[in-house]
């Protein structure tokens, strides 16, 4: 017995009607989403995409880090990325609590101390938006013609609001 036994059988039924053999990984759509971890976002589903249609970078708080950038540059120039969208959301623990409290919070439940470790809290979910966009905008090998917005997702409606 495995302790992924549960999974392995979902993916048998998944596999059973599996339609996407032979695809060849580009961005159908020309879409790449820079989204959180958050299981509330269906980052393909909000926006009306199906399976290859968007290249999905996803991140505690949906942060352009240094590895969601190499993900968009590799999506601009091997992938047929046309868009970027970078979408945080609503009621994001990331944005809801300090760098302290989130240690702590881990490090109660790991039963050690956490407070070596960076969590990278947002402060101002606007401000990092707005900053994320920029780092997008503003990298090297990432072209001008490359569409980019900043949107907040609202768990609790399913809406974007776009904000760049």
């Amino acid at each position: 017995m495995s302790d992924f036994d549960d999974l392995l059988a979902a993916n048998r039924e998944f596999a059973n009607d599996f339609n996407l053999s032979g695809f060849d990984g580009v961005a159908h759509a020309g879409i790449a989403i820079v989204t959180c971890m958050d299981s509330r976002i269906d980052p393909l589903r909000m926006l009306g995409l199906k399976p290859g249609d968007a290249k999905i970078f996803r991140n505690p708080g949906g942060r352009v880090t240094e590895a969601a950038l190499e993900a968009l540059v590799l999506g601009v120039h091997l992938l047929k990325v046309e868009r970027i969208l970078v979408v945080p959301h609503t009621r994001c623990a990331m944005a809801s609590a300090s760098e302290t409290e989130i240690q702590e919070r881990v490090g109660a439940s790991a039963g050690q101390d956490a407070s070596w470790h960076a969590f990278h809290v947002i402060e101002n979910q606007e401000v990092a938006l707005k900053t994320d966009v920029h780092k997008v905008q503003a990298h090297p090998l990432i072209p001008d013609t490359i569409k980019v917005g900043g949107f907040i997702y609202d768990v609790d409606t399913g809406l974007l609001n776009q904000l760049v």
